[in-house]
């Protein structure tokens, strides 16, 4: 009997995603001669038992699309929206799996679907990930498809912004996503030419920031384009969020955990608006007028780059094939021109942050880029 793969896509959209899902299709079909169906709207799909047989037909005309043709939810097995209530559903998404028949289920996300996937695995359930995430930072690959793509959206969006900066003289703000690492902003920051780059990895003085700024205008260039990932704080707000989390580690008392997990949701909160206030601050200490742009949900949209079309395709030709071998409980990472099956328990509870030695890093301080610190 023909193998009977199960796939979903879960988290945020990604460019890439499609993509994927055509490499696992044409090679679970073709090469392999396995059967297919898919769950809709991730996790919930396979909660509710919302699944569509997938022939060749299904992956026609799907690489250069955006988005996933699945459809995709935050929605956690363990933590899943029902009624009026927040229910643990891991075991009906169990039984489901086992009603299906399946001999395996793929899931395509970022570190959160992850940690999902890594939950059902140690219930019995055969499972093999793929790496999605425009953050790149999904830990154990050496890049994430969707995250090329919209480091090209945001560099794209960097050189417009160029000319209005030089224009009117101004500072020019440009929020990119990445809320824990700064790998987006960072890499559209340095292809894109900013003078300031700002990231999680790196808290920020304000006031360096402005001298900076200042410098440059009294060297003839009287504009600058400041790229900030939204997670990049202060280093007074850092201090203060890095407090509480000492105090989260250090707690062994259950209900002192939550409240203070909860207290670090209201302090977060608090600093959404950390772009904002930087904006502000810049134009108080420069005397230039400051404007910022929030690229938001821009950057996941559209037709996949060539290289995440190229990633997502080799990323899902292995996913099938090592379904075909029998090998469960790994996500399938790049390492170089490799794929490299990497066992669930070394990815979860992690995150690739930008290393601070990183060569991005070394480049963009010796093309006087500011990063703040």
């Amino acid at each position: 009997m023909a193998k009977l793969i199960g796939l979903l896509t879960a988290g945020g959209d990604s460019p890439g995603l499609n993509a994927a899902i055509r490499g696992i299709g044409k090679a679970a079909l073709g090469s392999y001669g396995m059967r297919i169906i898919g769950f809709r709207d991730g996790f919930r799909g396979l909660m509710e038992n919302r699944s569509v047989q997938m022939k060749s037909v299904s992956f026609s005309g799907i690489l250069t699309r955006g988005g996933t043709i699945l459809g995709t939810s935050r929605e956690k097995p363990h933590r899943m929206p029902v009624g009026n209530k927040v229910m643990d559903m891991t075991q009906v998404l169990i039984e489901n799996y086992h009603k299906s028949r399946l001999d395996a289920l793929i899931c395509l996300g970022g570190g959160g679907t992850q940690k999902s996937a890594y939950r059902l695995m140690e219930q019995g359930l055969n499972i093999v990930t793929l790496p999605k995430t425009i953050d790149n930072d999904v830990y154990g690959t050496d890049v994430t498809f969707g995250f090329d793509t919209a480091c090209g959206i945001a560099t794209e969006a960097i050189d417009r912004l160029h000319s209005t900066a030089h224009s009117h003289h101004r500072i020019i703000v440009v929020e990119t996503m990445g809320h824990k690492t700064g790998w987006l902003a960072l890499g559209a920051g340095i292809a894109g030419g900013a003078d300031v780059i700002l990231i999680p990895e790196i808290p920020y003085d304000v006031g360096k920031i402005a001298e900076a700024i200042l410098r440059r205008r009294h060297e003839g260039k009287n504009f600058s384009i400041v790229a900030v990932a939204e997670g990049a704080m202060s280093k007074e707000n850092a201090a203060a969020l890095n407090k509480i989390i000492e105090r989260k580690k250090k707690s062994k008392d259950q209900k002192e955990k939550m409240k203070l997990k909860e207290e670090l949701k209201k302090v977060e909160s608090r600093y959404s608006d950390n772009t904002i206030d930087l904006s502000r601050q810049l134009e108080k200490l420069t005397g230039l007028e400051s404007r910022v742009s929030i690229l938001g949900y821009v950057q996941r949209g559209g037709t996949p780059s060539v290289a995440d079309r190229l990633l997502a395709t080799r990323l899902g030709t292995a996913c099938a094939e090592l379904i075909n071998s029998g090998v469960y409980g790994v996500m399938v990472a790049s390492k170089g021109d490799r794929t490299e099956p990497i066992p669930l328990k070394k990815v979860v509870g992690k995150r690739k942050t930008v290393p601070l030695d990183h060569p991005w890093i070394e480049c963009a301080r010796k093309v006087e880029t500011n990063l703040g610190d």
